[in-house]
């Protein structure tokens, strides 16, 4: 069966500036949490490889776009640093980031990939932590004077904005289970930096409409469907709760305006509601997204408490549900992650449903895989075929979904080529091109970037 997509698709793939440039202390740029993390626990980073270099696109950008032509790209989306371009966080402009991006953003359109940027990949500025983060006005404030900024210096070539990438991380791994900086324990201090991050959000939206510069500005989310063990009605309610808190927490206010009323009540019953003002929340649900980015890898299966937590313990979301895992489901095993394809259909109809059919495009899936080289075929380049496998399964069901009326515009791969990870470095390899750091960055193309090359001119594929 042939699988054709809408014209004018988006074939491309994501990266993210801290996990591609490198040049971490070059040109201007001051450290991110993660430039100073790594100096005071390098033990907590994969092999002690902290994110100094990562894949050295500061300096082989013009190669890597070449390459994005290559395989088939029409768009890509990677990050502006905050930390590089304002690098204490507000003040002054870096002019030496400012050229940089400007040759990056200039050298996609000469290739014909179209520029889609976000403005904040889990690399809150250093200086701008020590100020509170997004629990801070001052941070918040600070947030949206960058995203302006960012703007009016490429908005007359970049068309596509993203405010946040996967917001709700930096809230889970920060602030509730000790995996980033800054390795807080503490559920309502959680609940407020998603607030604020939410605020500075609607901020930013705000703002590039104000400047009514002909393009779009959404954000991307990590949506992870909660599916329930079975009907019962105690493991129904732990699927939706699950659901509440990491998905509806944040695609409520940016595409409704308002927060999930179950979720508020929640949050006032345990007295973890945030600290906010009545012209917050207006200014959220003045200021909602033109286009929804998905990020999507696994499910999230649940089901109801089988012990109740020690009172004594902090409350984290699964004192209300249990993780579950389900006999005989498809697995990663290097990433120790579900493969369940149909999820992303289940996404899609729940945007075309629940979300006014909110226009949105695929921004990130893929497959992390170890010990890649042990796939190199005869004429040195990675017979990566598990890869290709599992972008077709997905876009079967993603073309179901298109077939039933959702809105999708578009599937970006994470990622463009091997970068490195917050937590694994480069154990687990997500590129269409290979990175060797062993000889000098060294770029080749997989089976699966030759594949998706031809994706792309076909506009769908055989299955």
């Amino acid at each position: 069966m042939k699988y054709t997509f809408p014209e004018n698709f988006w074939w491309g793939s994501a990266a993210s500036g801290p996990q591609t440039e490198g040049a971490a202390d070059v040109d201007g740029r001051k450290p991110s949490i993660w430039d100073y993390w790594y100096t005071k626990e390098p033990g907590r980073f994969f092999n002690g490889v902290g994110p100094a270099n990562t894949s050295n696109f500061y300096y082989q950008y013009k190669e890597d776009i070449a390459l994005m032509k290559e395989t088939g790209h029409n768009s890509f989306r990677t990050s502006i640093q905050w930390s590089r371009l304002i690098p204490d966080g507000i003040g002054e402009v870096n002019p030496k980031a400012v050229d940089f991006y400007n040759r990056v953003i200039d050298e996609m359109i000469a290739q014909g990939v179209t520029p889609f940027m976000n403005l904040y990949h889990f690399d809150m500025p250093m200086s701008m932590q020590e100020k509170g983060g997004f629990e801070s006005r001052e941070v918040i404030d600070a947030y949206a004077t960058f995203a302006e900024t960012c703007f009016k210096l490429f908005g007359d070539r970049v068309k596509h904005w993203f405010t946040f990438n996967e917001p709700i991380v930096p809230v889970e791994a920060g602030y509730l289970y000790d995996m980033h900086y800054p390795n807080v324990v503490d559920f309502k201090r959680a609940v407020q930096v998603a607030f604020g991050t939410t605020l500075a959000h609607a901020k930013a939206v705000k703002a590039y409409h104000g400047l009514k510069q002909d393009g779009k500005i959404g954000i991307i989310l990590n949506l992870t469907p909660s599916y329930p063990r079975s009907q019962n009605e105690a493991d129904l309610r732990a699927a939706h709760l699950a659901d509440l808190i990491f998905n509806r927490s944040f695609l409520d206010p940016v595409t409704l305006g308002e927060f999930p009323k179950d979720l508020v009540e929640l949050l006032r019953e345990k007295n973890f509601l945030p600290e906010y003002t009545e012209e917050d929340l207006v200014t959220i649900k003045e200021n909602i997204i033109d286009i929804l980015g998905v990020n999507y890898y696994q499910p999230r299966r649940v089901k109801a408490k089988e012990y109740m937590p020690h009172p004594d313990a902090p409350f984290v979301p699964e004192h209300l549900f249990d993780n579950y895992e389900m006999p005989y489901r498809k697995m990663n095993p290097y990433r120790g992650w579900e493969i369940y394809e149909k999820a992303i259909y289940d996404i899609a109809i729940n945007i075309r449903d629940n979300y006014n059919n909110m226009p949105f495009f695929i921004s990130e899936n893929g497959m992390g895989v170890e010990g890649e080289d042990h796939y190199r075929n005869h004429e040195g380049y990675i017979e990566d075929t598990y890869r290709i496998d599992f972008i077709k399964s997905h876009l079967q069901w993603l073309h179901k979904a298109i077939s039933e009326g959702s809105n999708c515009q578009g599937y970006h791969l994470w990622t463009f080529m091997d970068c490195w990870s917050w937590a694994n470095a480069y154990k687990n390899r997500y590129g269409l091109v290979e990175v060797n750091l062993d000889d000098n960055y060294k770029r080749t193309v997989k089976a699966s970037g030759k594949w998706y090359k031809t994706l792309a001119s076909e506009n769908g594929f055989e299955a």
